[in-house]
């Protein structure tokens, strides 16, 4: 079966897109979700008068800190019970740990950070629940990272979109969407590598 995002997106809608940018940055089943390509997507089918751009990316910057806030009260209150929690399909501990490392690296701009890295992207706001950050901090942080991420990568996308040659439209996206995907697991893989190594 043939995977067509842009399809998907026209099928979707606005509800569609933004449930997808809420579920990646607040639910815990989220982390699999393909955020960075999805707003890139968007914005380009936006480019072609599909989507209003602005409804579009106003949606998106509301659902994504309403989800970072769900994610944060998550570990405000269950945080504790997430590390004596077995291992399922949809749950591993090593996420939360992974993400409490990328943590104490970066300090509170992991917030912003974050929204540019698969998995952390959702478990940053549990962590900093968990009881790294204050509130006020944190929704300080997550305003100017939802703002960057769901503006920034969207109105890429729809810009993209404008200055391409209508005709040439299907011959670039897909690539361009795979390199948006191998660029944002990149520091994650760069992560994987690295521990490897130091575990040897």
């Amino acid at each position: 079966m043939h995977f067509n995002l842009p399809e998907l997106i026209k099928s979707l809608g606005y509800f569609g897109v933004w449930g997808i940018i809420f579920a990646e940055s607040g639910l815990l089943i989220g982390f699999f979700l393909p955020g960075d390509s999805l707003l890139f997507t968007a914005g380009f089918v936006a480019s072609q008068n599909l989507l209003n751009i602005w409804v579009l990316i106003f949606g998106a910057f509301v659902c994504a800190v309403l989800g970072d806030n769900v994610g944060y009260f998550t570990g405000h209150k269950f945080g504790r019970k997430l590390f004596s929690q077995d291992d399922s399909w949809l749950f591993r501990k090593k996420h939360i740990v992974k993400t409490q490392d990328f943590y104490e690296k970066h300090g509170k701009k992991t917030i912003v950070l974050a929204r540019f890295v698969p998995i952390v992207r959702t478990f940053a706001p549990i962590v900093a629940g968990i009881g790294a950050m204050h509130y006020r901090s944190f929704m300080s942080y997550n305003l100017v990272g939802g703002f960057v991420w769901t503006f920034g990568i969207t109105l890429l996308g729809f810009f993209l979109g404008k200055t391409l040659p209508a005709e040439q439209l299907d011959k670039y996206l897909l690539p361009i969407i795979g390199l948006i995907i191998v660029v944002s697991l990149l520091p994650s893989i760069i992560h994987v590598i690295l521990e490897n190594r130091a575990n040897k």
